[in-house]
């Protein structure tokens, strides 16, 4: 049986004028032709805009072909008749959990979909908690989904549609919003489920890391499929990758940076143990004598004058309630004009809190913040010049973005600074070009855009103001490889030009590796390291005790180190792990 079948699938949005006549359309499919087997693990790849989610949609007929035709489950989605049958057997999980969850009680809400399929109470009951079970959140059941991580609600956004027993799930980047752990959780669901449950499972994804479960890769460019393979079969084909703004795994492009030195390693190398049995063919054990060279840490442009700082700081949630949760607790923190810094932690330790507390949108339980040396929270301070000072975005775009056209929304910020009308309109065109928003999509609606376009307009918004501190919360979440990229680039080139603060909340460790100068591990509401990224990432073991790792080359290093195959470094780039592993090979 084939679960997914399109032929020729077209799908064009149209935009409409005043009087309701189509205005423009544009293309998000063209002539797609694909076929997933039944029990099969599909990931699709593909650049922001390239068709992903639309192709999704498709699947269980929350679109409709503008041409061609779409069988889910041998059932054409065309078909009135057909919908709750299809929606039934490929349920669909978005990439924000909150956008999905319903009730305020786990089972509730994991009861909602087979409730309104007319299942009965006894059998629902009965599939919630299997379903429960499937995801390890039996013992959540009674909880409220509003009290759990990031990780653990996109589990029970799982478990609601596996109550209505699928044959297919189709999840649209269920981890781009997850911590390390969370996103590790999350795939080892998957694969048992399809593995063990024989559920199809079609998972859209810019993490590269996240391919390797799969049997088939499916490559999106321009609303057309333009690659296909085995994951191998993909990542061997790294340049090709580029130029449709995808990458490969940093372990990949570790053994691809070794054979351009005529090094014979594998192209494509999937996993840090994988290159690791590997490199141990071709490598001599290193002499003690023989040290790795010395690695120094990423310059750092600040001074030693604090922009930001913080007292014995705490925050408590539903203070004097049954629901009584400490946030942060008692935070001490300096933050330095120019620095660049990557603030990490597991989804709830804190991180948010913390940052929204730096221009004044949540004010401490407890303790001083201060900024330029004031109490942001003493009587009289003006907060409204302290957010344009500290410009803040957020995790979700859409929290953000509410005007009628992006070139508007992008003006409000330096509106308010009290520029005119032409200058706001001169900085909001600056920034929008600098985030890579093409001019011709400036008059669109905000509203209307994906969830990586939503995200550069957000940045823009605030680059706009050209604050003095420039406060990030996973910016880069939903961003294609290539433009994660080009706006991190950006925002050092920014910073480095500027002597801007930046701070940077990221669930990615290579992104903060390469670019901050200090890292800020938050665990439980404290701060846990405070340090050069070098020296943190050599404790790895207590970084998984909390839910995060380190970037995949240093896992190599460490890995290699221990069987005495390469003497110890603090590799945490690929350029520098070459390096050294190069120099190792006899």
């Amino acid at each position: 049986m084939l679960p997914v079948v399109t032929e020729n699938l077209v799908h064009d949005y149209v935009t409409r004028d005043e009087e309701g006549n189509a205005a423009e359309a544009k293309r998000a499919l063209d002539h797609v032709n694909l076929e997933v087997e039944e029990g099969q693990f599909i990931v699709v790849l593909g650049a922001n805009g390239s068709g992903k989610s639309t192709l999704a949609k498709h699947i269980n007929a929350l679109l409709l072909p503008s041409e061609g035709r779409v069988l889910t489950c041998n059932m054409d989605t065309a078909d009135d008749d057909f919908l709750w049958e299809i929606r039934r057997n490929a349920g669909m999980v978005f990439q924000n959990p909150d956008n999905q969850i319903v009730a305020s009680v786990v089972e509730e809400d994991v009861g909602f979909g087979p409730e309104n399929l007319g299942v009965p109470t006894e059998e629902i009951l009965t599939r919630v908690a299997q379903s429960l079970a499937a995801v390890g959140m039996e013992k959540y059941r009674e909880s409220s989904p509003n009290k759990l991580s990031g990780g653990q609600k996109q589990r029970v956004a799982i478990a609601g549609i596996l109550a209505m027993q699928p044959k297919c799930i189709l999840l649209d980047e269920p981890t781009a919003m997850l911590d390390p752990s969370g996103r590790k959780d999350v795939l080892e669901t998957l694969v048992c489920l399809n593995k063990e449950k024989g559920i199809t499972v079609i998972l859209i994804t810019h993490y590269m890391e996240e391919v390797i479960n799969a049997d088939r890769v499916f490559v999106m460019n321009a609303g057309r499929i333009v690659m296909q393979g085995t994951p191998r079969e993909i990542f061997a084909r790294s340049e090709e990758l580029r130029q449709y703004r995808l990458e490969v795994p940093q372990v990949t492009e570790l053994a691809l940076m070794l054979a351009n030195r005529g090094i014979p390693m594998p192209a494509s190398v999937l996993t840090p143990e994988e290159f690791a049995e590997e490199y141990r063919k071709l490598a001599g054990v290193s002499s003690e004598n023989d040290p790795a060279p010395a690695l120094s840490e990423k310059p750092s442009e600040r001074n030693d004058e604090p922009i930001l700082s913080l007292r014995d700081v705490s925050y408590v949630y539903g203070e004097k309630t049954a629901y009584r949760t400490v946030a942060v607790d008692k935070v001490n923190l300096d933050i330095f004009r120019g620095e660049y810094i990557g603030l990490i932690g597991h989804t709830g330790s804190g991180k948010s809190t913390l940052i929204q507390m730096l221009n004044g949108l949540e004010q401490a339980s407890s303790g001083t913040v201060l900024f330029d040396g004031e109490d942001i929270f003493g009587e009289g301070y003006d907060r409204r010049k302290l957010r344009s000072n500290v410009g803040l975005v957020f995790q979700y775009p859409d929290h953000q973005l509410f005007e009628t056209t992006i070139l508007r929304d992008v003006c409000f910020g330096p509106r308010n600074q009290g520029l005119t009308e032409e200058e706001a309109k001169e900085r909001a065109a600056w920034a929008l070009r600098l985030v890579g928003v093409d001019e011709s999509r400036w008059q669109a609606s905000p509203l209307e855009l994906s969830g990586g376009q939503k995200r550069r307009v957000a940045i823009a918004g605030v680059l706009a103001m050209k604050p003095q501190v420039l406060v990030l919360d996973e910016p880069t979440a939903g961003l294609d490889p290539a433009g994660r990229d080009e706006i991190l680039a950006e925002i050092d080139r920014i910073r480095r030009e500027t002597g801007m603060t930046v701070i940077l909340v990221s669930h990615r460790m290579e992104d903060v590796a390469r670019y901050a100068d200090r890292l800020i591990v938050i665990n439980d509401g404290q701060i846990r390291f405070a340090a050069p990224p070098r020296e943190v990432f050599r404790h790895r073991e207590e970084l998984t005790d909390i839910g995060l790792e380190v970037p995949q080359v240093t896992q190599v290093m460490q890995i290699l180190a221990a069987d005495g195959i390469v003497p110890p470094s603090d590799a945490i780039i690929p350029e520098e792990a070459a390096e050294i592993l190069a120099a190792c090979v006899k």
